[in-house]
């Protein structure tokens, strides 16, 4: 049996992100998964109706999650703090990307948390989860294994499921990861989001990026750079080459 208490709010600088859903009582439910598992911050993207009855009613006794949830307008407003972002995601990619299981991303989730970087964990829509592009904004994704019969798993569900594995990891005494001693804080979303347009921007400058005939230039840098998990200071680093790169290219006479 699962704990009877548990500390409001273990995970304060963890969000659970639901982008578009479309039930109401979807949001309900997966508030009440989370506080379950302690854990209390729910961000909205473009909610189809919220504030609603429905929700409130099926959160239950989670209706301060409901209450106190943070509603943007778009994924980088949600993200835009955050130095970890983890997707949830069911199928393959053209693409692949660095995947964690449930439980290796609770290990994740625990040892950032408790290094005081801020985590967002995203689920998509009800009816096709979350888009390419919003995966790519992502380090991680992280699929939840099914059986074959029948892989559906309804968004509390999945919302449950990742937030069991993030406390049991909290409650376990023999985690270490060697990522908790780095020296400089881990570039946010907001900072990575402005580097990825400034690389666009020179590698159109410099005629080695057709914005007409992408391809998946852009992509493959995206998640070269979410896997290589930047910090502040080597973003900065790389915008000073950037500009530098700018600066050469408009004193060109050519």
């Amino acid at each position: 049996m699962i704990r009877a208490m548990i500390e409001d709010n273990l995970f304060p600088d963890l969000s659970i992100v639901l982008i578009e859903t479309s039930h109401p009582g979807n949001i309900g439910a997966a508030a009440r998964a989370m506080k379950n598992m302690g854990v209390m911050n729910l961000t909205l993207v473009k909610p189809f109706v919220f504030p609603s009855e429905q929700a409130t009613y099926r959160a239950v006794s989670a209706a301060d999650i409901i209450e106190s949830a943070v509603v943007v307008n778009n994924l980088d407003e949600a993200i835009a703090g955050c130095e970890l972002v983890i997707g949830t995601s069911a199928r393959d990619r053209r693409i692949p990307w660095p995947m964690l299981e449930p439980k290796a991303c609770g290990d994740k989730v625990v040892s950032e948390h408790n290094s005081g970087n801020k985590v967002a964990i995203l689920f998509g829509r009800e009816s096709r989860g979350l888009t390419n592009d919003e995966l790519q904004k992502c380090h991680y994704h992280v699929n939840i294994p099914t059986g074959k019969e029948y892989s559906s798993l309804n968004l509390a569900m999945a919302v449950q499921v990742i937030c069991y594995e993030i406390l049991q990891s909290s409650l376990s005494a023999d985690r270490s990861d060697a990522s908790t001693s780095w020296d400089v804080k881990f570039a946010n979303a907001a900072d990575m989001e402005h580097l990825f347009e400034h690389f666009e921007k020179t590698l159109v400058e410099v005629n080695f990026h057709d914005p007409e005939n992408p391809r998946q230039l852009m992509t493959r840098i995206r998640r070269m750079f979410n896997r290589i998990r930047m910090d502040q200071m080597e973003v900065n680093i790389l915008r000073g080459f950037l500009t530098a790169v700018n600066n050469l290219k408009s004193h060109s006479p050519r």
